[in-house]
């Protein structure tokens, strides 16, 4: 699992930061999960390395402009970058809606299937190897976080062994594969876990924005690998962050902390804080690492690897 930021401020694009979006970057399945479409994001696409005919899934938080903005012009292009076999979107309700209207004044055709899920809180999507949840945050328009979970993998199988113990292959082995414990018709007893190495624990992603602090930030990032959660203001800006139900540097490190997740990586910065105001953006890290020391800020293509945890 990696991560690559398309666009890290809020509101409006600056020279160095565009608007929100992040791919997730799925390797071993040769797909990419995008988290929100801000203006201008297939120009990011084309700046980075990511394959825009690899895109299969879109998750959108809310509404608002420079969250979707640039994602009608992101689904026409992908017609011509490799017709990709069908791409999902999942949002709130309104999306489709949108999405619909966008199709029918501009008169575009996709040469692919696209399929909109309007969403409700809890699991949105479940295959064998992943398994994605929504919760609601807390913006002056309906909002949604994402949890991504990647589920445990058996360690790898000693084959050899299985051989040496006269096992026969077949539907015993993918038993075994499983941990199960299994019974040969000689009475022997096989105990799966013993033919097995270390399993791999799966990895857990959460984007959080825009939302203020709130509870169910913190239970959708719960023990999570990485939190990507918005800082769009200063903690001396609270009152403001408040107001427009956005968070600070600080609300960010908080709800790392209740959560305990392992890693905060913060973005959706205000351009208020370029570099000679009285307050910049290496300021809101200060704040957030005073209360969370394992953050850091996002910038657009950063791009983080998300480690495996080693089993317990």
């Amino acid at each position: 699992m990696q991560i690559t930021f398309l666009g890290t401020s809020s509101g409006v694009p600056t020279r160095s930061r565009n608007v929100s979006s992040i791919a997730l970057r799925l390797p071993q399945r040769a797909e990419i999960w995008l988290f929100d479409c801000g203006e201008g994001t297939q120009h990011q696409f084309l700046r980075s390395d990511l394959k825009i005919s690899q895109i299969s899934r879109i998750f959108v938080t809310h509404l608002h402009g420079d969250h979707i903005f640039g994602l009608m012009g992101l689904l026409a292009s992908c017609g011509l970058a490799g017709n990709p076999k069908r791409i999902d979107i999942y949002g709130p309700s309104g999306l489709s809606e949108y999405l619909q209207g966008c199709v029918r004044y501009s008169q575009t055709h996709f040469s692919y299937p696209v399929k909109v899920h309007t969403i409700e809180p809890g699991i949105i999507f479940e295959d064998e190897e992943y398994q994605v949840v929504c919760g609601p945050l807390k913006h002056r328009v309906p909002a949604f976080g994402y949890r991504i979970i990647e589920k445990d993998k058996p360690g790898r199988f000693d084959v050899e062994t299985a051989q040496k113990l006269g096992i026969p292959p077949g539907p015993i082995y993918a038993q075994l594969k499983q941990g199960q414990t299994v019974t040969l018709a000689n009475g022997q007893i096989i105990r799966g876990k013993e033919l097995c190495g270390e399993a791999q624990v799966g990895r857990k992603f959460v984007y959080c924005t825009d939302t203020v602090f709130c509870d169910g930030a913190v239970e959708l990032a719960e023990n999570a690998d990485v939190l990507v959660h918005e800082a769009t203001f200063s903690h001396q800006d609270a009152e403001m962050a408040f107001q427009r139900l956005h968070s600070t540097s600080t609300m960010a490190a908080q709800v790392a902390l209740a959560a305990g997740v392992k890693q905060l990586i913060m973005t959706h910065f205000s351009p208020r804080y370029a570099p000679g105001n009285s307050i910049i953006l290496e300021d809101l890290l200060t704040e957030a690492r005073a209360i969370f020391p394992h953050t850091d800020m996002a910038y657009d293509f950063l791009t983080h690897t998300i480690p495996r945890r080693p089993s317990p």
